[in-house]
């Protein structure tokens, strides 16, 4: 075992955790520590670890941008035709995981994932920069690349096509994770964290601390 690395470690002491004292509903709880994170001026605070499967199981994992959240679910878009994608095609099964590293945090939230309407699609879609919808078309995401070449050529053939009215492609659009488990972390001393996760029961939440 290599010492250096395994010598590495922080005892975490900033706050606690109790199951006594979280809100009954995992959204409201997700929103008061979202509302910490971003008061703490985060980098990246949208930041989350999105794993998927394939149809033989084999798991991958990414980050990806939240970009909103109700008690509908956690959205994030992205491009259909990616590996992500093809998982998500094969097994609507996912996972997220948001760490606040200066807080000390992590939220980890797993569900089932569908995709969004048009409408909100197009709303986020032609909110973004120029630049990033022609990404949008020039990126065939997770495809091989003969070099960095060929796709600044692509970024150039739609850039001259639609110039500053670029259309959503097909393949382009959101997602929305509906939990069915939500963790909150929140790191302890001496590696003693507190774990408290909801899980759905005939449609309302139980709230249970497990052990660290």
């Amino acid at each position: 075992m290599n010492r250096a690395i395994a010598d590495i470690r922080k005892d975490y002491k900033l706050k606690s955790l109790s199951e006594k004292e979280v809100s009954n509903n995992p959204y409201d709880q997700f929103s008061i520590w979202w509302k910490e994170a971003i008061e703490s001026n985060l980098d990246e605070v949208n930041a989350m670890t999105l794993s998927t499967c394939s149809k033989e199981g084999r798991p991958s994992s990414r980050i990806m941008l939240l970009k909103g959240y109700d008690e509908k679910g956690f959205v994030f878009f992205t491009n259909y035709n990616s590996r992500k994608g093809g998982d998500i095609l094969a097994n609507p099964f996912v996972s997220l995981l948001f760490f606040w590293k200066e807080l000390e945090r992590q939220v980890r939230i797993e569900g089932s994932i569908e995709k969004l309407e048009d409408s909100y699609n197009d709303e986020y879609f032609y909110s973004r920069p120029v630049g990033s919808r022609i990404g949008a078309w020039a990126s065939n995401q997770s495809s091989i690349l003969e070099n960095r070449e060929e796709l600044e050529a692509s970024v150039a053939k739609y850039t001259q096509e639609y110039g500053d009215t670029v259309p959503r492609p097909a393949h382009w659009g959101g997602y929305r994770v509906n939990p069915n488990k939500i963790e909150f972390w929140q790191g302890r001393s001496s590696r003693l964290h507190d774990r408290v996760e909801y899980n759905v029961d005939n449609s309302s939440w139980r709230i249970s601390r497990l052990s660290p």
